[in-house]
């Protein structure tokens, strides 16, 4: 990975349980578990428990669809490494509902939902009520609620894994899918304490403000302003502006140069760790939002 904190900056308990898990499976632990076990409480814990509710909690979509859903997110990010993961997951969680490789084996409220959510992701800023909802008139909200929380899970992790450059390595992709999918997305508690848990709520809420407000070594300033920017395009100091767009865009375009611009500029890997996920999670939360108040609108339209 680009930064070498989430290879091996862990705290104790998390390098035992990947020297552990890695020795029993014979293959080293895949890129996203480490970036996931580094500094829990400032992303992994509240994201992951978005995440396991949004892909094996109850719900309208399969556990395939929704895997097939977190395909198609990676597809739009050209994220190699999530795409590839959620074929194989799309495979093993579904049961014959859903061809990663064919489109049109998915059901039409499944096509339908797949258009609603690009729309939300790519354009935010420009969706209208009537024309992004036109398709899915036949959908119960809470479904369409659900494939948003699904949608706002990958928009972050996708956007994550191309910009601290995620690969797949050999045996990876076999034993890391059969592990994720074996446990809903859960990771033993232990690993994940990292201070007071606090409940603003609910599950997105707690995400908003653990990227906020959970004491990290960038000012909360710079975080709230890294947040702005990747949802409204407001002004961050150089050289952070034109790096949070790039998170925000392009993050497929991220390259080791990116990263050692910002070291030369005097930052360290834990800040650029923290304006990156404040970036990513900024650009997600705002296609969430854009998602929520189109369905809004259309209740009281």
């Amino acid at each position: 990975m680009r930064l070498s904190i989430l290879d091996h900056g862990h705290r104790r308990r998390a390098k035992l349980f990947l020297a552990l898990t890695s020795a029993m499976s014979r293959v080293d632990s895949p890129d996203i578990v480490k970036m996931l076990l580094y500094r829990p409480g400032f992303l992994a814990r509240p994201l992951l428990e978005l995440t396991a509710d949004a892909m094996r909690g109850p719900s309208y979509w399969t556990a395939g669809e929704r895997e097939y859903l977190a395909m198609c997110t990676a597809r739009l990010h050209q994220c190699p490494f999530c795409i590839d993961t959620h074929a194989e997951l799309t495979r093993i969680a579904g049961h014959g509902e859903i061809d990663p490789d064919d489109p049109a084996s998915a059901r039409p409220q499944l096509r339908a939902v797949r258009q609603f959510l690009d729309l939300t992701s790519r354009t935010p800023d420009r969706i209208n009520a009537g024309e992004t909802t036109a398709g899915v008139p036949d959908l119960p909200e809470h479904a369409l609620q659900e494939a948003l929380h699904v949608n706002l899970v990958w928009n972050i992790v996708n956007r994550l894994a191309n910009a601290f450059g995620f690969t797949l390595r050999e045996g990876q992709l076999h034993s890391g899918t059969r592990a994720l999918h074996r446990f809903g997305y859960r990771f033993p508690s232990f690993l994940l304490a990292d201070g007071p848990a606090p409940d603003h709520g609910d599950v997105v809420a707690n995400l908003r403000h653990a990227v906020l407000d959970t004491p990290a070594t960038t000012d909360p300033a710079l975080r709230a302003a890294a947040v702005a920017a990747a949802a409204a395009g407001e002004a961050l100091p150089a050289p952070w502006q034109s790096y949070a767009t790039t998170v925000r865009d392009a993050s497929f375009r991220i390259t080791d140069t990116d990263m050692d611009r910002l070291t030369a500029a005097g930052h360290s890997e834990d800040q650029i760790f923290e304006v990156t996920v404040a970036a990513a999670v900024g650009a997600a939360l705002h296609s969430f939002d854009a998602g929520r108040n189109a369905l809004a609108q259309k209740t009281t339209g």
